[in-house]
């Protein structure tokens, strides 16, 4: 494969899930012929300085890919800008990337199922997402499938995809309750998908993913996603921006290579849809969150 996607990389203050995100992409096939950017915030305040620091320098040393570019920040951009700006300029020079942040630990296959993905779906209109990490905790779903929703642990997407992206969450949430579509949008009402884009707007949040899921929703683009997961997320023990711990997701990652077949026709997989809505409702049920908050209080985690 000759036209391989540009890989980017967004790092901050976690270091050792620095190393272990790039010592597992490193060992994918194609890294080495693959160029990778990473960008590298500045420290939001003092308490950071020095993790930001020890970040920096893993990303200074490490090799393994056909080019390495780095854009170190001179002033904090926080998650949501640094993405929204990274992903903006290496898509629109380079018409296509793949996406990963600092807590991602890749399977050996993860990129050849992205590069596959980007080829295959290159000139379908409706596509506009790729997605590899699978956390329902079934075994019931297909190999790919297409889903109206997307993930943002591991992700790929095209120039022309990108485009629809509307950074405004008001704009997103009056579309949404005008069109009366919230409720297909969280899933029947199994997680609240429009309630986390409120609290963006609210400025509660920061979330870019939900304001790019909802662009892509709205645009009535769909999501390649993966019945064994390629990515698997180590960053749920309260180090991230938005996911903090509790919730155990992700599954053993998928040693093997997932084949990309171009679907037939470009709709959802409503059987995959319902499955993905019956994990929402039994994780986020009120008793599954009341005995996940028991568990850690028995631990002595008295957080929110």
């Amino acid at each position: 494969m000759n036209d391989l996607a540009p890989i980017l990389l967004f790092v901050y203050n976690r270091p050792e899930h620095t190393r272990l995100t790039l010592e597992a992409l490193k060992a994918n096939i194609l890294a080495d012929q693959s160029q990778l950017f990473i960008y590298a915030d500045a420290a939001r305040n003092e308490k950071d300085r020095l993790s930001v620091d020890e970040v920096r320098k893993i990303i200074h040393s490490i090799d393994g890919f056909a080019k390495i570019s780095l854009c170190i920040r001179e002033q904090n951009f926080g998650l949501a800008n640094n993405i929204i700006d990274g992903v903006t300029k290496i898509v629109n020079q380079y018409g296509k990337v793949i996406v990963l942040e600092d807590d991602l630990i890749t399977a050996p296959h993860f990129l050849e199922f992205m590069n596959d993905g980007l080829e295959t779906y290159k000139d379908e209109e409706k596509m506009g997402h790729i997605h590899a990490c699978q956390y329902y905790m079934t075994d019931a779903l297909p190999e790919t499938f297409l889903l109206r929703f997307v993930g943002s642990w591991g992700w790929a997407t095209w120039d022309r995809a990108w485009k629809s992206f509307n950074p405004d969450g008001a704009a997103l949430l009056r579309e949404l309750e005008e069109k009366k579509l919230t409720k297909y949008f969280d899933f029947n009402n199994a997680y609240g998908f429009t309630r986390m884009l409120r609290r963006q707007v609210k400025g509660l949040n920061h979330s870019w993913a939900i304001r790019w899921n909802a662009s892509l929703f709205l645009n009535g683009l769909y999501s390649l996603n993966v019945g064994k997961t390629l990515v698997q997320n180590i960053g749920l023990d309260g180090s991230g921006t938005n996911c903090g711990a509790g919730v155990k997701m992700g599954k053993d990652l998928f040693n093997g290579r997932i084949p990309v077949v171009k679907a037939e026709n470009i709709i959802e997989d409503m059987k995959a849809r319902q499955l993905v809505e019956e994990y929402y409702r039994k994780t986020y049920s009120f008793k599954a969150k009341a005995i996940r908050r028991i568990k850690r209080t028995l631990k002595g985690d008295f957080g929110a």
